[in-house]
């Protein structure tokens, strides 16, 4: 791991799984998830990234974020996420989601940032939105090449790391940690949206969020609004020298002199570089970035907006 200063690193892995599984012989795990939210293995959880800051507009309780999601139904939550995917549209894109991720926890979550795809032109916003939707199916993904309706109907299919559901993974304790101890009896295996993982990134996360993740790290795979309260968090916090995925998305970053010498320039491929540049990006392609990317354009066509330029990262030099 890399060295922790003020604040823990954050590292996200991704890994495959919740209770359930793809039907029988089904090839499972699709190409989604090796690399994770900011690198890392299923393994090792390695090469994670630097955090800095909180996004506003967290709970105080997980009673209280779930009493969000059933107070907003349907369209009802005015801005950003929810003026660009219906309740419909959500069900289409995500026919085979697991229960936990309702479009009413997804939209009360959303609602709780106050710059998530609110800020930009429209077509920024419905890209910021087609990102984060594409690079959070990829970390969920239980497609494979022959799955019904295509690889990329399945995103959103797993909530945690297989086989930690009974809480046999304990690896993701650093009990050197003294900001964020480990609670006994608790694990800190990949959950959610964006896998997050280790006890110091439940606990930072957590600490943004007004959520006891460290001590309840079960409310991410419990409470779908919690869930996805990580995953926009993660997206809208800038991890210096990294800006934000939304800052890319939304047109508000712009690359330094280092970065342009570096081939780093906005749009989709900047957003998988942020995340896992270092075992996807400044490489050939390979089939993590293509599943991205294909889940990526997928969303873009379902919201009707143009892609943009520089949807890969093999030029851009890893940070």
């Amino acid at each position: 791991m890399q060295t922790r200063t003020v604040f823990p690193l954050l590292s996200f892995v991704v890994v495959f799984g919740c209770s359930s599984s793809p039907p029988a012989g089904s090839g499972g795990n699709g190409t989604g998830g090796e690399g994770g939210m900011g690198g890392g293995s299923t393994s090792s959880g390695q090469a994670g990234m630097g955090g800095a800051g909180g996004a506003g507009g967290g709970v105080s309780s997980s009673s209280s974020s779930s009493g969000s999601a059933s107070s907003s139904s349907g369209g009802q939550m005015a801005g950003g996420f929810a003026d660009f995917v219906s309740s419909a549209m959500w069900e289409t894109m995500f026919p085979n989601r697991n229960a936990l991720y309702t479009y009413d926890a997804i939209a009360a979550a959303a609602n709780a940032f106050p710059n998530f795809a609110k800020e930009g032109t429209t077509d920024d916003r419905k890209r910021e939105v087609a990102a984060f939707l594409a690079n959070i199916s990829h970390e969920t993904t239980g497609g494979w090449p022959a799955a019904p309706g295509g690889p990329e109907s399945w995103g959103l299919y797993f909530t945690q790391e297989v086989g930690c559901e009974m809480g046999g993974c304990t690896g993701y304790c650093d009990p050197n940690n003294a900001m964020y101890p480990c609670a006994p009896g608790k694990t800190y295996h990949g959950r959610g949206p964006i896998q997050l993982s280790w006890n110091y990134n439940y606990g930072f996360a957590g600490d943004a969020l007004g959520l006891p993740l460290l001590t309840n790290p079960d409310l991410v795979t419990s409470d779908g609004v919690v869930a996805f309260k990580t995953g926009v968090w993660f997206w809208t916090t800038p991890q210096a020298p990294k800006p934000s995925c939304h800052d890319v998305m939304a047109g508000k970053w712009t690359p330094s002199g280092a970065d342009m010498a570096a081939g780093r320039v906005p749009g989709f491929g900047m957003t998988i570089n942020i995340i896992n540049g270092g075992l996807e990006c400044s490489q050939p392609t390979n089939a993590k970035v293509e599943d991205r990317v294909k889940f990526y354009q997928r969303y873009a066509q379902i919201l009707n907006v143009d892609p943009g330029p520089n949807l890969y990262c093999d030029q851009m030099a890893h940070y």
